[in-house]
């Protein structure tokens, strides 16, 4: 069997991929997270490679809390930028295929048109900065690698969808801010991505992301009406949430990732963010 090493197995990725690859009988899962693995320890990661000698590394670990990395450069960059070089250098002596996931933070969102993967990247935050680097070291180090930035994920933990439907059970209105604007990805999606390239030799850097636009906002709206939930939305502008909730990180404005990669070089296609959500919304209510 062709052994897989899952870093942040308990994200939401993680749960994806799990879901999504341990019935296909091919591959056998070796699952880590903090506790089993410490990314950015260069000797523990060599070490567990030369034991298990995977046939991939999927690397969803990452410092995603985007407030906290302006006030955590050190670990932002030690967990984003080193742990995936550390992977790197672990793929590249065991012959494995690297998978990194990154994120639309690395473009500034000022452009106000679709990025494609060779657009000029631009990083307006620590956290876009540090998943920089890390798509940055994985080029540098990986010989066999697929770089994956996605967007606005949500799944199986901690997210935007469980945090409106949260809120509505105490509120007649939600605050949500209306001028950025993204693609909600369901991590499920992300994850039959990645298993459709897992085999492949279509090595480089693709954008991953569920198809279509909307605003945070609309996403709102759209979560409470198929939760059938009658909690408002009240749309403000980034300006006017940052007076609400001062300190925030700079957030792109339009970070809308066009999967040009994924449509010119594959027949891999996404859902709609308007189809995807319903399935994610089914396993809560």
């Amino acid at each position: 069997m062709k052994k897989i090493i899952v870093t942040g197995c308990n994200g939401q990725l993680g749960r994806a991929i799990n879901h999504v690859l341990t019935d296909q009988k091919e591959y056998d899962l070796v699952n880590t997270d903090v506790p089993e693995l410490d990314i950015t320890d260069i000797d523990k990661v060599m070490e567990l490679a030369r034991e298990v000698k995977p046939y991939a590394i999927i690397n969803c670990a990452a410092m995603t809390n985007v407030n906290a990395c302006e006030t955590e450069r050190d670990a932002a960059f030690r967990i984003n930028a080193i742990g995936p070089r550390n992977l790197s250098i672990a793929a590249a002596e065991t012959g494995a295929k690297m998978f990194q996931i990154s994120t639309d933070y690395v473009f500034s969102g000022s452009e106000n048109k679709r990025y494609r993967e060779y657009d000029r990247v631009n990083p307006m935050s620590v956290y876009g900065t540090s998943k920089l680097q890390g798509e940055y070291m994985v080029k540098d180090f990986a010989g066999k690698y697929f770089i994956l930035r996605t967007a606005w994920m949500y799944g199986e933990g901690n997210n935007f969808v469980k945090t409106m439907l949260r809120l509505a059970e105490t509120r007649d209105t939600v605050t949500v801010v209306k001028d950025q604007f993204g693609t909600p990805t369901y991590s499920m999606e992300l994850a039959r991505a990645i298993a459709y390239l897992l085999p492949t030799d279509n090595y480089g850097v693709f954008h991953a992301t569920c198809e279509g636009e909307c605003s945070w906002a609309d996403f709102a709206t759209e979560i409470f009406r198929l939760a059938g939930k009658s909690t408002k939305v009240q749309g403000v502008t980034t300006e006017e949430y940052d007076k609400i909730a001062p300190g925030q990180a700079h957030r792109p404005a339009f970070s809308v990732l066009d999967n040009y990669m994924f449509d010119m070089t594959t027949d891999f296609k996404f859902k709609p963010w308007e189809e995807a959500i319903p399935e994610y919304i089914k396993t809560l209510v």
